[in-house]
């Protein structure tokens, strides 16, 4: 079994586009969409959930009323403003603080010096996991919900749910979609891959962030390939990327040219592999066959 990631310094790029056509062209895979924050491969591979789960990245504070002696110490203490009292009503002041959810960091500093132990934390639910069956097979995704952390937690739980997946069943490949930038996230979507791909695009912006994602995972010692979208729009630009990530030892695994059948695939929620005819379908195809390339030559040696 080997783990495919597929990243990119940016958002935009193209990477899900790619990933949905790598569903089509792999054979015998488990798809992993680590975009917790904001999935979206989900609506191009249309999945029908067959199982989930909640998701706590961390617990909330909360005030029990009938405990609170008002002493005031976690209002002053709370260094993100989570505590206050709450609006009046009926022209009475609130006699008890309250913990807005959203402000609390789940720090826990209340609830340790609070002198009458009135303080609860319990696990706050941040998001919910997902194992679904898709007509490439099956796909785990989650969606973290707003203002929640931990997500390179949910990315991890994400992948540890598709390996399972993939061992139970002996699928050769996991295929993961991973987040954009080079933040938590990504780091808990390439750890422990096989190889990762990156995608850019053939501007300042994707120069800049493929270097950024370049060092990420050179950082962590991963075989790395490097594909650039849309490159005939700047074809300079897109010379210089690839020169520079081959001194970085990226290799290049192809371009894809613009095309507007992406579009088209978008907007009727499918893959640019359903497109026989697309120029992109075929240089996706390209793309692919050289990830396996490259998996094989680092298993033989």
């Amino acid at each position: 079994m080997k783990e495919i990631s597929v990243i990119s310094g940016k958002g935009g790029t193209g990477k899900t586009s790619l990933v949905a056509s790598f569903a089509a062209f792999a054979e015998n895979k488990v798809l992993a969409d680590c975009d917790v924050d904001a999935a979206d491969l989900y609506l191009v591979v249309q999945p029908e959930t067959i199982y989930q789960e909640s998701f706590s990245g961390g617990g909330k504070a909360e005030i029990q009323e009938d405990q609170c002696t008002d002493c005031g110490l976690c209002l002053q203490q709370c260094r993100f403003d989570a505590i206050s009292y709450p609006p009046s009503q009926n022209g009475e002041p609130a006699q008890i603080p309250w913990v807005n959810p959203i402000f609390c960091e789940g720090c826990r500093l209340c609830a340790r010096i609070c002198p009458v132990e009135a303080i609860a934390f319990e696990p706050a639910e941040s998001g919910l996991c997902y194992i679904s069956k898709t007509p490439y097979g099956p796909m785990v995704h989650a969606r973290l919900g707003i203002a929640q952390g931990n997500s390179g937690k949910l990315v991890s739980l994400v992948r540890e749910k598709a390996k399972a997946i993939a061992e139970k069943e002996s699928r050769d490949y996991i295929i993961v979609d991973g987040p954009p930038g080079v933040g938590c996230p990504v780091i808990a979507s390439i750890t422990g891959s096989d190889l990762v791909l990156i995608v850019s695009e053939p501007t300042l912006s994707g120069r800049h962030d493929m270097l950024r994602a370049a060092e990420l995972t050179a950082h962590f010692q991963i075989p790395t390939l490097l594909c650039i979208n849309k490159w005939d729009i700047h074809p300079e630009t897109a010379d210089r990327i690839e020169r520079e990530a081959r001194q970085l030892g990226i290799l290049p695994a192809g371009r894809i040219g613009y095309d507007p059948s992406v579009t088209k695939a978008q907007i009727h929620k499918t893959s640019v592999a359903s497109y026989p005819d697309s120029p992109a379908k075929k240089e996706m195809h390209q793309v692919w066959e050289n990830v396996i390339k490259t998996l094989n030559k680092s298993e033989t040696g």
